[in-house]
């Protein structure tokens, strides 16, 4: 595979206790080019990273989330392992984008997701600008091109950009729906100082449902809730995207675009809770880190515990 790097088992470092304690000593890191995927009968996690900021370069954003999938993979390992026996973790390395080539980049990554899936595996996919969500949901549909597949966006932005020649970190939802005869789309967070009237426009064409970021917090949580669980039911299947740049940048400080404005971390748990246990949930991914604009790791760390709660929430925790 053009695009592909093998895991690197030296990211999965931390305290030895040689009784599965921590992440580190159980993670089970699969090259693709060499193993064969096995088919799983369910608890089973792949790491995937897409190691790609090509779209936040064509977006006019500042580079650098392409190191995001191997910073997350160090604040992950050291974390405590609570998880049943039955439960299963795999490294299966990093799609990157060679000499700017982000279509070849989407394609592959689509392709891996659509394998993962297949083989009863949950993708757990690291950004990498948001472009990912493009190749994200393609790979989905290639496995269930009969479902009706709702998109989750916790983000500032609808990232509902026309497409000026070629795509971009702006433009994945936009291209998902003219692709698609039917779009369902959820954003949670929008920010109006961050998407102009036509974004707005746009949504509206597209019959998008969003909650603003003043009314997605905790104190509106019950209402925040019954339209999460509304459009849940309106669904086969829920893919999960989480950019972080939609919280506020006192959680994370090191993502492409900085919001002070952002979300909480309170209401994202309660919505990410919900999600989970609606048993619709099939894929997930977490988009935007930068780490050369973190500041001690805080941004990396908060997204290695979002993924750390999605899979103990998945029923395959013992608390």
């Amino acid at each position: 595979m053009k695009n592909y790097k093998k895991p690197n088992k030296n990211l999965w470092s931390g305290r030895l206790s040689n009784n599965q304690l921590y992440l580190h000593e159980i993670i089970s890191c699969i090259d693709l080019e060499n193993e064969t995927l096995q088919k799983k009968k369910e608890h089973s996690f792949a790491i995937l990273g897409y190691s790609c900021d090509e779209g936040v370069r064509r977006n006019h954003g500042r580079v650098g989330a392409a190191d995001g999938p191997d910073m997350i993979r160090k604040m992950l390992a050291p974390l405590s392992n609570h998880f049943n026996n039955q439960f299963e973790i795999l490294d299966i390395g990093n799609i990157t984008c060679k000499e700017g080539n982000l279509e070849a980049t989407q394609d592959q990554t689509s392709y891996c997701i659509a394998s993962l899936l297949d083989h009863n595996i949950f993708p757990i996919v690291l950004g990498g600008g948001h472009d990912l969500a493009y190749a994200h949901y393609n790979g989905i549909k290639k496995q269930y091109s009969d479902k009706t597949i709702g998109i989750i966006n916790l983000d500032a932005h609808f990232d509902l950009r026309k497409v000026d020649q070629e795509g971009n970190s702006g433009t994945p939802f936009f291209q998902i729906a003219k692709e698609n005869d039917v779009f369902k789309y959820l954003c949670l967070g929008i920010q109006k100082a961050t998407n102009n009237r036509e974004l707005f426009e746009i949504a509206d064409s597209l019959e998008v449902d969003y909650i603003l970021n003043d009314e997605f917090n905790i104190e509106n949580n019950h209402k925040v809730l019954a339209i999460l669980s509304d459009f849940i039911t309106s669904v086969d299947h829920v893919y999960l995207t989480i950019d972080l740049d939609g919280f506020s940048s006192a959680y994370a400080p090191g993502v492409s675009a900085p919001s002070p404005l952002g979300f909480s971390t309170a209401i994202v748990i309660k919505t990410i809770e919900k999600i989970c246990k609606s048993n619709k949930l099939i894929s997930v991914d977490l988009v935007e880190l930068n780490p050369k604009y973190d500041i001690d790791n805080s941004t990396a760390r908060l997204a290695s515990r979002l993924i750390y709660q999605i899979i103990n929430y998945l029923n395959v925790g013992k608390f």
